[in-house]
Formats: structure tokens, sequence, C-alpha cells
């Protein structure tokens, strides 16, 4: 027997997801960056929504806090403030929408096979279990993050710390005032080059008493 809760839960899982596909189409579609923007920190709420259905709430209200509370506040002031061109980021829009459009054409075709019926069907579905009283979303979380998938996310830590060191690099590399440094340069310098042994005569510091008495 299927409880009301559990169509409760159906509604209101429906909802949400119906405001996210909305949300998530006017980002792309929207004219206006700041109203782009907008759509996506509803996208981000109604997200979080669904995780909270997911009885995941770490997750949802780091999401709220991390990307609507930080980084969408960002975007919003640096998009309010640059003077964008929207008419030049529309051009050639037409030329790249042939490869864009397979592109996606060819990702949805890929998540429909990979969230489809055969990993995701109706007699896969079933009543969620029963937590214990003491039951912690976040510590779980946490042990199988450290434990079942310490490995991918020693690699994903790795590999976002090369993005900002790469993203700060290619910032800094044009610019004429930037301190640029060529590690090849490092490697074959000599210790000649660096050091310069320099015969200075020796200064001998009088103390202020007997330089009283010198003038005296």
């Amino acid at each position: 027997m299927i409880s009301h809760s559990m169509i409760f839960q159906d509604y209101v899982f429906y909802s949400l997801a119906i405001i996210l596909l909305f949300a998530g189409l006017r980002v792309i579609t929207a004219r206006n960056p700041v109203h782009a923007a907008l759509f996506l920190v509803l996208a981000f709420f109604t997200a979080a929504g669904i995780w909270l259905l997911l009885e995941a709430e770490f997750l949802a209200i780091a999401l709220v806090l991390v990307y609507v509370g930080a980084v969408m506040v960002l975007f919003l002031f640096v998009v309010m403030m640059l003077d964008i061109n929207l008419d030049k980021l529309r051009e050639g829009f037409w030329d790249y929408l042939p490869m864009a459009g397979f592109i996606g054409v060819l990702m949805a075709a890929e998540m429909v096979m990979i969230l489809g019926t055969k990993h995701f069907g109706l007699a896969r579905i079933s009543a969620p279990k029963a937590h214990a009283a003491d039951y912690s979303n976040t510590a779980e979380l946490g042990r199988v993050l450290y434990t079942d998938y310490l490995m991918p996310f020693e690699l994903a830590a790795v590999v976002l710390l090369v993005a900002i060191v790469a993203a700060i690099a290619l910032t800094l590399r044009d610019r004429k005032d930037s301190k640029f440094i060529n590690p090849a340069d490092q490697v074959r310098v000599k210790r000649a080059d660096r050091i310069r042994m320099v015969s200075m005569p020796a200064e001998v510091e009088v103390p202020a008493v007997e330089t009283e008495k010198a003038k005296s």
C-alpha cells in the first residue's frame, strides 16, 4: 500500500522538478545575463528542495549557503558591474548551433541510456528505510566520502588545485607588471650567478660615552 505521505512527496518532487527544468532552460535562453543568474538561483533552490526529499540535508544546506549565498552573489555583482556587449556575444551563434545541437542531443541520449528503466525502473523503487534516532546525514556522507570514495575525492582535489594554478598563470602571463618566473631558468642557474663575494672594511661602533668625551 502506498501511504498518503508518499503521494504528497511525489507531488512535491514533480513540482520541484518542473520548476527546476524551467529554471534551467531559462538560464540558457534568457537574453539578460542578470535574469539568467537569477534563474540559476531559482534552480539551486529547487535542487536543494529535491535533496531535502532525498534526506540529504547537508547537501541541501550546503548548496544554498555556498552556491546561492556566495557564488551566485559574486556572479550577480560581476555581471552587473561589467559592461557586457550582448550583441558581440551573440555573434556567430547560428554558426555554432549545429555542432552545439549535436553535442546536446548526444549528451541527452547518453543520460537516457544511463538513467533509463534498466537501472532506475519502477521495479527498483521501494519505500525508504527508516533510520535510527541518532542517524546523522553529515556523518554518513563523511564516512562514505573518506572511505569508499577517498581516491576520487583526492583526485578531484588535485584537479581543482591544478585548475586554480592554471587560471592564475594564464591570467598573469601577458601582463607587463607581473613578476613572471621561468622554472627552466631557475633550474639552470649556478652558484656563481647568485653569490658574489665583496670585500668590505670592518666598521667599529664607538660607544656613546667615548663620543661625548671626545667632543668635550
